[in-house]
């Protein structure tokens, strides 16, 4: 969980600081901004562009895009033919949160979408009832030692 915690508020202060985050669509977003990710959030098949077409905008902007599609084969591949376009133009195509957030949650959620629902059972299972967004202030040790069985519920 701490782990989880940490990879999402390392994303959040990305996206805050303005580097653009590929999703595959507008329930991605949703999913994102619930778990209180914010900035410039892009659902690429709801802007109904051509990769290529926006991977030439960004380029105008930025020198580097966060990737982050599902976690099924088809999300796989589609990481990679998005980072292929934006690494064709030049820009840096960062995977790095995709591969940690699969690492992490993919053999328990197959989307981005299915990120909320997944923290709000982990902080339900640790004991807490509110609903928790990235950056609020936990006491992730003891969620985690709790998650793990380590400390009595």
């Amino acid at each position: 969980m701490e782990e989880l915690m940490d990879v999402l508020a390392r994303l959040s202060e990305e996206a805050a600081r303005g580097v653009p985050v590929l999703v595959e669509g507008r329930s991605d977003v949703k999913a994102l901004r619930e778990l209180g990710i914010n900035g410039f959030l892009v659902a690429v098949r709801t802007s109904r562009k051509p990769m290529a077409d926006l991977a030439l905008e960004f380029a105008e902007m930025t020198d580097e895009v966060i990737v982050l599609t599902d976690f099924d084969p088809a999300g796989r591949e589609q990481a990679k033919a998005w980072a292929h376009e934006l690494e064709r133009i030049g820009l840096k195509a960062n995977l790095t949160f995709w591969r940690y957030l699969m690492g992490l949650v993919g053999s328990f959620v197959k989307d981005i979408e299915g990120l909320p629902s997944l923290v709000e059972t982990l902080m339900r299972k640790a004991g807490h009832k509110a609903r928790v967004r990235v950056g609020d202030h936990i006491d992730t040790c003891s969620i985690a030692c709790k998650i793990q069985g380590k400390v009595e519920l």
